[in-house]
């Protein structure tokens, strides 16, 4: 007969709006074990499976700590509560919390004070897009249609709620019958039960005994602090910057660049000071879908994004939003997983916005190969491409713009765009590998650029801090031959160093913070290393804290018009660096959404995000432009990495 063995969950710490689903092991009739379900539709054997969700709700009132939503809060802000800011924002588990958020904190009281959305809608526009639903607050005298009058979790047919059980001060409410269970605002603080149970096929009874599992409390998904876009320079915006991000404007545009972390590089093993909820994919997906549809770009260009992930789940969520999208999958000559788990790059763009006009995809294996054939001697061939292949690709797309800002100089004049995406992903020690695709990327793109006479734009993680060979190449348009990463060339494919030159009149449009003239840019520029030109950081692990993430543009045909504000200065840095303990602080401590005092955790919330609003000046177009890079270490709401909300995918520098 059918039986069921074991069930138990990834993690037992579930998360508002984040799916459950539940491992259950199974026996079948020939003694054969699987994890396979059996629904009432395909019985096997005369049974089937029935799972039930129960929500157990205590007499007593519980709150959460609105930093540490894994912890019970002690204290509440009243100050908070005269502001009317939301309720669950105001709750702090213990005082040094509160004081070690309170300089993010004190931000909510000030902007409640001053922002009024044009719609009235006070509470997004104080508290941004991203805000998480849920008081935060629980009250034992809920009802089962408190919630609702259904159920509809889970794919079976709705059906009423009710009450199931009352014993000692708990009541047990029924919340649904599928094997999948999504947390809703209302299970906040609560104990949720799964119940697993064998069911004859003819009589509808249970056989045998059920199997059960208990969950902590539900926690609220993190959610990231409000960022404001700030004018870089006094122009004139040829339209309206609204509430929302979006600038009005036909001519304007906005590009996101993010850095996902892909869920095969997300392990306990790597990122041990991160909670192992924050670390699982479907915890990570929904915030990181929430965030990247919350900053309405136009462009986004993902790295580190799942072949499978793309397929099953980005692609088809970002198409309900208006997005088109387009995917180059990294070769796998090195990679001996799942094919279906390799990463590559993803770019999406709005198709009431742009059309697509052509794609190029990028191989450095193959250039690897090509390069070895005319410029490494026979007997060195292996050996050069052991070292030069690693997989990594680059995706660039060329669009053309359905709104236009041209003046009657040039009527009817197609606006092109060209978009690169790549993932500069080479250890560090081969410091040669890491120059020789940067430069094979840029000769491409100027062939591109040769061919017409097009905008670009040069978007990913390069894994290059500012200063080195890669960054040189790209910012300055050649490499100092004195450098000290050309020693390192056993191959001498960078010789003669001369040839490490393009003609693109590349930018940084993070490095637009320093050259800008408007308010806001001075207290931005405590943010920005002054010898670079670039964010202090885009990436915050417990052993690394530096830029790896940009976005350039060609200075000629684009102007950065709006950036966004970055996260941390360079007191909070030292901080970081000096590992105490301000990792665990909201924005500043980007980690929304655990409890985690290791330095590393910062890595999601750190995720800069940056926005940048790009102009074409000879065309009067404006584009905008995002750049919110995740960092590779969690966070994910928490996540670039530690405050995206432990997605892991934190966005660096938070942009607005």
């Amino acid at each position: 007969m059918l039986s069921v063995l074991r069930v138990h969950l990834p993690s037992d710490i579930p998360i508002v709006g984040c799916e459950l689903t539940p491992y259950v092991l199974l026996r079948r009739p020939d003694k054969t074990v699987t994890t396979d379900d059996v629904p009432e539709s395909a019985p096997l054997d005369g049974h089937f499976l029935r799972f039930k969700w129960y929500r157990i709700q205590s007499d007593k009132k519980v709150t959460v700590c609105s930093v540490h939503p894994s912890e019970q809060a002690t204290l509440q802000c009243l100050g908070c509560v005269k502001a009317k800011i939301p309720i669950a924002k105001s709750y702090h588990c213990s005082p040094k919390c509160f004081s070690d958020a309170w300089q993010h904190h004190r931000v909510l009281h000030d902007r409640a004070a001053s922002a009024v959305n044009e719609n009235g809608n006070e509470e997004e526009e104080i508290f941004g897009r991203f805000n998480s639903t849920g008081s935060g607050v629980l009250n034992a005298s809920l009802t089962g249609s408190a919630s609702s009058t259904s159920l509809t979790n889970g794919s079976t047919p709705l059906y009423p709620a009710a009450v199931t059980q009352r014993s000692g001060g708990e009541t047990w409410f029924e919340v649904g019958r599928s094997k999948t269970y999504t947390p809703t605002a209302d299970d906040i603080g609560h104990v949720l039960k799964f119940e697993c149970v064998v069911v004859d096929a003819e009589t509808k009874l249970p056989v045998g005994h059920s199997s059960t599992l208990l969950t902590s409390r539900v926690i609220p998904a993190p959610s990231p602090s409000p960022r404001r876009l700030i004018p870089v320079s006094g122009a004139d915006m040829l339209g309206n910057l609204h509430s929302d991000g979006r600038i009005t404007s036909s001519g304007n545009f906005t590009v996101l660049s993010y850095n996902i972390l892909s869920d095969s590089y997300a392990s306990s093993e790597l990122y041990s000071y991160c909670p192992s909820w924050a670390l699982s994919w479907p915890y990570r997906r929904q915030n990181l879908l929430r965030e990247i549809v919350g900053y309405r770009a136009d462009i986004v260009c993902l790295q580190e994004v799942q072949n499978d992930h793309f397929e099953e789940f980005f692609a088809p969520e970002l198409d309900k939003h208006g997005y088109q999208a387009l995917y180059k999958r990294k070769t796998n000559e090195v990679y001996s997983g799942n094919v279906h788990t390799i990463d590559g790059c993803a770019t999406f763009f709005r198709r009431d916005r742009f059309s697509h006009v052509k794609k190029y995809e990028v191989e450095f294996n193959k250039a690897a190969q090509s390069l070895t054939e005319v410029a490494v001697q026979t007997t060195q061939k292996k050996a050069a491409l052991n070292r030069l292949v690693k997989d990594n690709v680059a995706l660039i797309v060329v669009l053309e713009a359905k709104f236009s800002n041209q003046g009657a100089e040039n009527p009817g004049k197609r606006q092109l765009l060209c978009v690169a995406n790549t993932h500069v992903n080479v250890p560090q020690e081969l410091k040669d590998v890491k120059i020789w695709q940067v430069h094979t990327l840029l000769k491409g793109l100027e062939k591109i650029a040769a061919s017409a006479d097009i905008p670009m734009l040069v978007c990913g993680d390069f894994n290059s801090v500012p200063g080195s060979a890669p960054h040189s190449l790209l910012a300055m348009g050649k490499v100092d031959p004195m450098h000290t990463e050309l020693l390192v060339d056993p191959l001498a494919i960078l010789r003669p160093h001369s040839k490490l030159t393009h003609q693109l009149p590349l930018v940084s449009a993070y490095s637009s913070f320093l050259r800008g003239v408007g308010l806001g840019l001075e207290q931005q520029r405590r943010k920005m290393d002054p010898a670079t030109n670039e964010p202090l950081f885009t990436n915050c692990t417990r052993d690394f804290i530096g830029t790896l993430d940009y976005i350039f543009y060609t200075a000629d045909s684009l102007t950065l018009n709006f950036g966004v504000c970055l996260g941390l200065d360079a007191d909070t840095c030292k901080v970081l660096e000096d590992g105490e303990e301000a990792m665990d602080r909201d924005e500043s401590d980007v980690s929304n959404g655990s409890d985690n005092n290791s330095p590393s955790s910062l890595h999601s919330s750190l995720k800069p995000r940056l926005t940048h609003t790009l102009s074409q000046c000879r065309r009067r177009l404006r584009f905008k432009t995002k750049s919110f890079v995740c960092c590779e270490n969690l966070g994910f709401d928490l996540n670039f990495r530690r405050n995206l909300w432990y997605l892991l995918v934190l966005p660096l520098l938070y942009a607005e």
